[in-house]
């Protein structure tokens, strides 16, 4: 910056004195001495030498004029140094005494930050309040949202944002969209570093992304509590290309937003790590895409599985208990958490309960999972009093054994509607128990939607039949059967079974351009 200085005679006629000046360098400054030229005239008479300075340091302009007498002073003026004390100026600490007071200052932060337990160590390079007291503040404002010193010292960094600036802004928006208070703690203890993020550039495009994505509005803070790490993601990263794959794969785009609300955790899948190498793995087992598809629909918290930790080695023990291969795939549409649950120790509980009250050996064992995997959730209790109930029916040992391999669901049906049954059965319908034994079915079946209606109809036109052939079929077959001149005995002894057509049945409102069976193809 250039120094220019001018000096004059107070009277017309002589001459102007212009003389330009290096630019200051910072903190040192150099003035050149100004050169008194000889004028002609009286210089005994008043001269008015007027100076006029302007420079900058670390971004501040000083000016500064003064009007001298005739006596020239040569160290009138000394840049950079103090003089005449505190008064002066020009008074500046050097940029050694500002790095001084700076460290000195974080150096008491630092103390202060150690004296209640955390460790400081990380928050080298950050920048930090000035003094203890501010950092005090911040701490104590940590503390009202229920986080500890632990919590803290998990994330030191977040030491470095403004309670103003920062936290306060952020809390208000994520309350305004619904978040409650009493999640607070866990919120920020999961995802501490949305204390840093603007609320215009970061938080507001993830939550439009959201709504787009069919997400009620009620729903956003409930996908945000469970999932606060999502106002992390970049919109054009991970989210987009895990909802594509899977509305590519099947899932119908209309049930995306349940999909993400039910398991917001999808949005943070790789889909060339995770989602995809889970989808063939069950198209592997014998599971179609579409049904796939389906089952993510219903239950999208088995894409959370591992798929080396957990979904493989499941698949390995249920063929070590007699689970056939070629029912794998019927097991696991029936019930997905059987591959994501810590499962041999349950296979061992359950086929040594149903061994020590029913005598089932292991091939029975497979059988009854084929038929309702759902049997290594059920508890002990339950489980012997369903038994004692058939036991009190009559049945004996043997029979009861046979009844639970062919219809396991005995064993978890509510106990007041098998006795309404039964007692049908018996009173009414008059047949012998091995009928049921034969059928045991018979008791997962309405009382008033299905059995009397039927059982009536039957009666009066004098048709023998086996419980089989009257129930295992929809109302529309019923009346069909109805028509024959003969029972077909085939018919009659068909046992219900799960059927993996109906995970893929059309839905109304469904367009065929809702998935592509070659769309994955971009994804690895």
């Amino acid at each position: 910056m250039t120094v220019r200085s001018y000096a004059g005679i107070t009277k017309p006629g002589f001459w102007l004195v212009h003389s330009e000046l290096p630019v200051l360098t910072l903190l040192k400054p150099k003035l050149t001495s100004l050169s008194i030229l000889k004028v002609l005239g009286d210089h005994k008479r008043g001269i008015g030498l007027i100076t006029k300075c302007q420079y900058s340091v670390a971004d501040r302009t000083f000016a500064s004029g003064s009007v001298g007498s005739s006596k020239s002073k040569p160290d009138a003026v000394r840049l950079g140094r103090k003089q005449g004390g505190s008064s002066s100026l020009y008074s500046r600490p050097s940029l050694s005494e500002m790095r001084n007071e700076k460290a000195a200052n974080r150096a008491m932060v630092y103390e202060f930050l150690r004296g209640i337990g955390i460790v400081p160590d990380e928050l080298d390079g950050l920048e930090l309040p000035v003094t203890a007291e501010v950092m005090r503040e911040r701490v104590d404002f940590l503390h009202t949202l229920g986080l500890t010193i632990e919590d803290i010292n998990n994330y030191p960094l977040v030491l470095g944002c403004s309670v103003k600036k920062n936290m306060i802004p952020v809390l208000d928006y994520l309350g305004k969209l619904g978040v409650r208070k009493s999640t607070f703690t866990e919120f920020l203890r999961r995802y501490p570093q949305v204390l840093h993020a603007s609320v215009v550039v970061d938080l507001a495009p993830v939550v439009k992304y959201l709504q787009g994505m069919d997400i009620k509005p009620t729903d956003i803070p409930r996908v945000l509590e469970r999932y606060p790490e999502v106002l992390g993601f970049k919109l054009e990263g991970t989210m987009s290309t895990s909802v594509a794959y899977l509305v590519g794969i099947g899932v119908a785009r209309r049930e995306i937003g349940g999909v993400l609300t039910s398991y917001p955790e999808i949005l943070g899948m790789r889909v060339g790590r995770v989602i995809k190498p889970f989808v063939e793995y069950l198209e592997s087992l014998g599971i179609p895409r579409l049904a796939v598809a389906r089952l993510i629909e219903k239950r999208p918290h088995i894409l959370g599985f591992g798929l080396k930790e957990r979904v493989k080695p499941n698949v390995e023990f249920l063929l070590e208990f007699h689970v056939r291969k070629t029912l794998l795939p019927s097991v696991v549409a029936q019930y997905p958490e059987i591959i994501g649950l810590d499962l041999k120790p349950k296979l061992l509980s359950q086929q040594s309960l149903l061994n020590s009250i029913i005598d089932i050996g292991p091939e029975d064992f497979g059988r009854v999972v084929e038929k309702m995997p759902q049997v290594i959730s059920l508890s002990k209790a339950p489980v012997i009093k369903h038994v004692d109930f058939l036991k009190n029916c009559g049945f004996s040992l043997q029979q009861v054994r046979k009844m639970v391999v062919g219809c396991p669901q005995l064993l978890a049906l509510n106990l007041d509607i098998m006795k309404l049954n039964f007692d049908y059965f018996q009173m009414v319908m008059k047949r012998p128990l091995d009928d049921l034994v034969i059928f045991p079915a018979f008791f997962t079946y309405g009382l008033e939607s299905t059995i009397k209606p039927r059982h009536r109809i039957i009666a009066k036109k004098g048709l023998k039949c086996s419980l089989a052939w009257l129930l295992n079929c929809s109302d529309n077959k019923f009346e069909e059967r109805l028509s024959y001149d003969t029972i077909d005995m085939e018919e009659m002894e068909t046992e219900p079974s799960f059927d993996m057509n109906t995970l893929m049945e059309p839905r109304s409102s469904e367009s065929a351009s809702d998935y592509d069976e070659n769309s994955d193809d971009d994804y690895v």
